[in-house]
């Protein structure tokens, strides 16, 4: 669907990814300061999967713009959060034209 020009699509702010992406940086701060050694470690205290939290903390490699977007409710409805648990470019650049985040 397309807007008529001029207009601005709604902000649609995800629950989802704002907790994932939360969720991530929280994690990293707590890999960071040595609260926990590993991933794995981390990912008992949490009762997760070490590799879904791997994947969840991939999320703290996105773009700024991307991080701010999702945050806004500026992301397009093709943004979920298992399309970003899915391998992304590491070079923010590819990343904003994967995701298209702000069209």
């Amino acid at each position: 669907m397309q807007l008529p020009d001029g207009t601005t699509r709604p902000r649609r702010v995800d629950s989802a990814l704002v907790k994932a992406l939360a969720r991530a940086f929280r994690w990293k701060r707590m890999l960071d300061s040595g609260e926990f050694a590993t991933i794995a470690e981390l990912a008992e205290r949490e009762g997760i999967a070490p590799s879904y939290t791997t994947r969840v903390l991939r999320l703290t490699l996105l773009a700024p713009d991307i991080i701010e977007g999702i945050l806004d409710g500026k992301q397009g409805v093709e943004v979920t959060l298992a399309r970003l648990l899915e391998p992304f470019p590491i070079a923010w650049l590819e990343q904003s034209q994967q995701f298209d985040l702000l069209s």
